[in-house]
C-alpha cells in the first residue's frame, strides 16, 4: 500500500526539501489559509512550493491561536506550524467565498504538535456545510491528520466546520482549495474522499505544486516484487485534463522477475459497503524494439474489465471506472495480466484511489441564509452558535431560530425568529422581509426605534408579531391592521395599541388643498362616467374583452395583402397556420387563427398581451396583430432558419447542427425561459416549451415562441398555481399532469426533454424504439454508460466527452420526477455555459482526430460493473 494522508503530513515536511522546484504556475482560484497566522505576517509565499498563504482571521468568528511545539517546527512546512483551536462553542465554522458549481480539491490539515503542552490527542468531527465529512482523530497518527475530498460546490459559499464531540478541543492548521477541471474525477453520485495517491518509484521525492498544477500531493511507493523504470525523455500529455506531473509519469513499475505475467495492487476500504473509484496512469516509457509488444488485461476484483490494453509510447493516458465499485470484504484489487501475444511485462506509472462520500443534507434556503447574515451584520451579533448553516444539522440550529426541515433533499426554511431581549437598537431591519416563510417574529424587550415597518405585512405567512418593550412609534400600518383582522396576532405596547386608530396630523393648508383636489377629482369622474354611458355599446355587441395594445393593429385585408392571400404556408399548429408575409419590404411571419383551431381567443389574447410587456433578445418579437370579428392574426419577426426540431430531425437540408451550435441554442433558449420566470412582473410559466417552439434566426440565434398557453404564477407563500393541464404530450411535467399544480419547474421539465433531443437527436416519442419515450430510452442507455450510443450520430463524434456528459446530467436533473429536485433556469443556463466552456477549451487543446477516434477520451472503464454518467 502507498502512504496514507496521515503519513503524508510527515513525508511532505521531511522529504519535500529534496524536491526540485519547477517553474511557478498560476494560482488563480486557489484558497490557501494558514490558520492561526498573525495578520501582520499575512500574506507570505511558502518555502519550496511558493504557494501564497494568508491568515484565516477574516474567515472565522472566534477561536484562539497557537503554534506547534518548538522542537517540531523544523519537521513541517511553515503553513502547518501555526493553528487555531476552539475552546468555546460546539460548532465553529470557516466561511469561504467560492465559485458555485465548481469542482474543488479541498484539503484540511490538523497538526496537533503538542501546542498546549498537554500531550493529549484531540478527537472531533469535521463538517462540510450541514453534512458530516469525517471524524478527525489525531490519536491514530499521534501528531496530525490531513483530510482531502474532491467536491462540487452547491452555492457560492463553502463552510468548513469543526465540531466538539467530547472533552478535547478541536483545532485546525490549514485549509487548501484548488479548482479542478469539471470533466475530471467523475463520480456518478456524491463526492470523492481521498484514499491513496502514489507514483511507483523508489525515490524519496514528494511531488506537489508547482510541478503539479492542481497541488495534488504524490507520494513515491514501490512494492517489494516490483522494479522501477524511468526515462529522461518528456512524456506527452495530449489531453491536458488530469495533468500528471512529469516527475510522476517519467517513472513506472514493472515486475521484478522479467517473465512474471501479472502485477497486483490492492487497497482496503473502511467498510464492505464503501464504493471506490480508481484512476490509473499509464505511459510506456521504455525504448524497446518495434517487434516487441506490451499488452495486458486489466482485471478488477477477479473480473476482466478491459482487454487487451497497450499503453501509448511516451504519452500518458488515464483509465478509470465510471461506476463506483464495491469490494468483497472491503479489499479491492486491480491486476494487470500479460496477454499471450505480449512479449513485455505489464507496466503502471501512478494511481489515485478514492471512495464515495455522500453529502445528502441540503443547505438552508439561500435567501433565508442571506437574510440571517444581514441581520447578524446589522446588529453586530457575536452569538457563538450563529455559525455554519442556520437550520441543519438540527442539533446545531442557531439560537432563536425554528426551522421547517422536511427531508434531506429539501432546503430547510426558517419559520420562527426570536430576538427578544437581545439588546437590539436601531430600526427593524428590512432583511427580515426576505424570510418569506416566517410564521413567528419576536423582537420584544429591545431598544428598537422608528416606526413599525409596513413590509412586515408583506410576509404572508406571519401569524405572530411581538414588538412590545421597545421605543417604536406609530401609526401602525393599515396593511398590518388588516392582517390582524384576518387572524394575525399583534403584540404591542400600550402606546402602540392606542395608536392603532391615531392619524397623522397635516398642516391646515395641506388639508384645504386636499379637499379642493378631491372635489375636482369627483367632478372629473362624474363627467367621464356620463361620457362613458353615452358611448357604451349594448351588451349583445360585447363579445369579448378588448386588447389594450400600443403595437400596430392591422385589418384583415392588410393581413391578406402582406401574405399574398396566405400563399406561402411556413407551418401548422394548434392555433392555425403560419404564413410568410412582407411588411415594408421586410419578411415577417403571420400566424392566422383557423376556424377549426383547438386554441381560441383566450390563447390569442394571452399571447398578445404577454408579448406586449415582455422584451428579451431570446423571445420572438410581436410586430402587430389583427383582431377583426372572427379573423385573428399575429405578426411576428421572421426567423429564417425555422424551428429547432426541423434541424434535429433532418427535415431542413444542409449539414447537421454541430455540438457548439447546439449548446448555444440551448443556452439562448434557457435564457429566454429564465426571463419569463424571473424577469417578468408577474413571473410567467410558458407551459409549452418544446423544440418546435424554439425558432432559429439567420445566424441560428434561438428565440422562444408561442405563448398562447402561458400563465402567470405567484411568488411568496404560494408555490404553485392550480390549473387545467395544457401543453404537448411528451414534454408535459408528470407532476403537473398528476396534480394540476403549475410551477416554473414545469417549464424546466419540458426544457429537459428539449435538451435530450439536442443531445441525442432522437424523437420524443418513437414507437419503433424498444423504449418509445425519450426519457425511458435515455435512462436505459445511461445504464450502459456508453456516451457514444447516446449522442446524436449526426455529430460524427465531434464533441467533448466532459461537455456532453455534463449536458446529459443536466438534462436528467431537469426531468427529475420531483419538481423540488430540478434546478431553476438560472442554474440551467449557468451549467450549459460551463458545457460550452469545457468544449471550447478542449477544442483548443485536442485535435479533431483525438475526438473522432475516441469519443470516450481517455476515460476507459477498467473496474466497473456498468459505466454510467457521473
Amino acid at each position: 500500500m502507498g502512504a496514507t494522508l496521515n503519513e503524508l503530513l510527515f513525508a511532505v515536511c521531511a522529504t519535500f526539501s529534496i524536491f526540485h522546484l519547477a517553474q511557478a504556475q498560476n494560482q488563480q482560484g486557489f484558497i490557501s489559509l494558514d490558520c492561526g497566522l498573525p495578520t501582520n505576517e499575512s500574506p507570505y509565499n511558502a518555502p519550496l512550493t511558493n504557494l501564497t498563504y494568508i491568515s484565516d482571521t477574516g474567515f472565522i468568528h472566534g477561536g484562539k491561536t497557537g503554534t506547534i511545539q518548538k522542537d517540531l517546527e523544523t519537521r513541517f512546512l511553515k503553513p502547518y506550524r501555526s493553528l487555531r483551536y476552539f475552546p468555546n462553542g460546539i460548532r465553529n465554522c470557516y466561511n469561504l467565498s467560492v465559485t458555485q458549481d465548481t469542482k474543488y480539491l479541498i484539503r484540511t490539515v490538523f497538526l496537533y504538535g503538542n501546542y498546549d503542552g498537554l500531550n493529549t490527542s484531540p478527537r472531533f468531527d469535521l463538517y462540510l456545510g450541514p453534512n458530516l465529512w469525517t471524524t478527525v482523530d489525531v490519536k491514530i497518527s499521534g501528531i496530525g491528520v490531513a483530510e482531502e475530498i474532491i467536491h462540487i460546490t452547491r452555492s457560492n459559499i463553502l463552510e468548513i466546520c469543526v465540531v466538539k464531540t467530547g472533552t478535547s478541543t478541536p483545532l485546525i492548521s490549514a485549509i487548501e482549495l484548488r479548482p479542478l477541471q469539471y470533466d475530471t474525477y467523475i463520480a456518478r453520485t456524491g463526492s470523492l474522499k481521498f484514499v491513496d495517491r502514489i507514483y511507483f518509484s523508489n525515490s524519496e521525492k514528494i511531488v506537489r505544486y508547482p510541478e503539479d498544477i492542481y497541488d495534488r500531493v504524490w507520494v513515491p511507493f514501490l512494492p517489494l516484487d516490483w522494479t522501477e523504470i524511468n526515462t529522461t525523455r518528456n512524456v506527452v500529455d495530449s489531453y491536458k485534463d488530469y495533468n500528471p506531473p512529469q516527475n510522476v509519469i517519467k517513472t513506472a513499475a514493472i515486475p521484478t522477475i522479467s517473465n512474471e505475467s501479472s502485477m497486483t495492487y490492492s487497497w482496503t476500504l473502511d467498510t464492505t459497503d464503501d464504493e471506490t473509484y480508481a484512476f490509473l496512469y499509464f505511459a510506456d516509457i521504455q525504448d524497446v524494439p518495434d517487434n516487441e509488444t506490451r499488452e495486458f488485461d486489466i482485471i478488477a476484483n477477479g473480473k476482466v474489465e478491459y482487454d487487451p490494453y497497450s499503453p501509448l509510447k511516451f504519452e500518458v493516458e488515464t483509465l478509470f471506472n465510471r461506476v463506483p465499485v464495491k469490494c468483497e470484504g472491503g479489499v479491492c484489487r486491480v491486476q494487470l495480466s500479460r496477454t499471450r501475444k505480449s512479449t513485455l511485462p505489464p507496466l503502471i506509472n501512478a494511481l489515485e484511489i478514492f471512495k464515495v462520500i455522500e453529502f445528502p443534507q441540503s443547505e438552508t434556503n439561500q435567501d433565508d441564509v442571506i437574510a440571517m447574515k444581514n441581520i447578524r451584520a446589522t446588529y453586530k451579533f457575536s452569538r457563538i452558535s450563529w455559525q455554519g448553516d442556520p437550520c441543519v444539522p438540527k442539533q446545531y440550529v442557531w439560537t432563536g431560530l425554528r426551522c421547517n426541515v422536511i427531508d434531506v433533499s429539501t432546503p430547510p426554511r426558517i419559520v420562527a425568529l426570536d430576538l427578544s431581549s437581545g439588546g437590539l437598537s436601531g430600526v427593524i431591519p428590512p432583511s427580515i422581509r426576505n424570510l418569506t416563510q416566517l410564521q413567528e417574529l419576536d423582537l420584544s424587550n429591545n431598544n428598537l426605534t422608528g416606526e413599525v415597518p409596513e413590509f412586515l405585512a408583506e410576509i404572508k405567512s406571519l401569524m405572530v408579531i411581538s414588538l412590545s418593550g421597545n421605543k417604536l412609534r406609530g401609526p401602525i400600518p393599515q396593511a398590518l391592521l388588516k392582517k390582524e383582522k384576518e387572524g394575525l396576532k399583534l403584540n404591542l405596547d400600550r402606546y402602540l395599541k392606542e395608536c392603532k386608530s391615531c392619524k397623522q396630523k397635516f398642516p391646515v393648508a395641506a388639508v384645504v388643498a386636499a379637499s379642493v383636489s378631491s372635489v375636482a377629482i369627483i367632478i372629473i369622474v362624474l363627467v367621464l362616467i356620463f361620457i362613458f354611458k353615452r358611448k357604451k355599446p349594448s351588451i349583445s355587441k360585447v363579445k369579448r374583452p378588448s386588447l389594450e395594445m400600443k403595437n400596430r393593429r392591422f385589418t384583415y385585408l392588410e393581413v391578406k395583402e402582406m401574405t399574398n392571400n396566405f400563399q406561402v404556408v411556413l407551418g401548422k399548429g394548434g392555433f392555425g397556420v403560419v404564413c410568410q408575409g412582407f411588411l415594408n419590404n421586410e419578411q415577417v411571419a403571420v400566424k392566422v387563427l383557423s376556424q377549426s383551431s383547438t386554441q381560441g381567443y383566450k390563447e390569442f389574447k394571452t399571447e398578445v398581451e404577454l408579448l406586449l410587456r415582455v422584451h428579451h433578445v431570446n423571445l420572438v418579437s410581436l410586430i402587430g396583430y389583427c383582431d377583426e370579428g372572427n379573423d385573428l392574426a399575429l405578426i411576428y419577426e421572421f426567423m429564417e432558419n425555422g424551428n429547432l426540431k426541423e434541424h434535429l430531425s433532418g427535415k431542413r437540408r444542409g449539414s447537421a447542427l454541430n455540438w457548439s451550435s447546439r449548446l448555444k441554442i440551448a443556452i439562448e433558449s434557457a435564457l429566454g425561459i429564465e426571463y419569463l420566470h424571473i424577469g417578468c412582473k408577474p413571473p410567467m410559466v410558458h407551459r409549452d416549451v418544446k423544440s418546435t417552439n424554439i425558432l432559429l434566426g439567420q445566424t441560428f440565434e434561438a428565440k422562444l415562441a408561442d405563448f398562447g398557453l402561458s400563465r402567470s404564477f405567484l411568488v411568496g407563500s404560494k408555490t404553485h398555481v392550480s390549473t387545467d393541464v395544457a401543453g404537448t404530450f411528451g414534454y408535459l411535467d408528470p407532476e403537473y399532469y398528476q396534480k394540476n399544480w403549475l410551477t416554473e419547474k414545469s417549464d424546466v421539465y419540458s426544457f429537459g426533454i428539449v435538451l435530450l433531443e439536442i443531445i441525442t437527436g432522437q424523437p420524443v416519442i418513437e414507437q419503433s424504439r424498444e423504449k418509445s419515450y425519450i426519457v425511458e430510452w435515455a435512462k436505459s442507455m445511461l445504464a450502459k454508460g456508453d456516451i457514444e450510443s447516446i449522442m446524436d450520430p449526426n455529430l460524427n463524434r465531434e464533441y467533448d466527452t466532459g461537455s456532453s456528459w455534463k449536458a446529459l446530467e443536466l438534462a436528467m436533473s431537469c426531468i427529475n420526477p420531483s419538481s423540488a429536485e430540478r434546478p431553476n433556469m438560472t442554474r440551467v443556463a449557468h451549467e450549459l455555459n460551463e458545457c460550452l466552456e469545457i468544449y471550447d477549451n478542449s477544442s483548443k487543446t485536442r485535435s479533431q482526430d483525438a475526438n473522432s477516434t475516441n469519443s470516450m477520451g481517455h476515460s476507459i472503464s477498467c473496474i466497473s460493473d456498468t459505466p454510467s454518467a457521473r
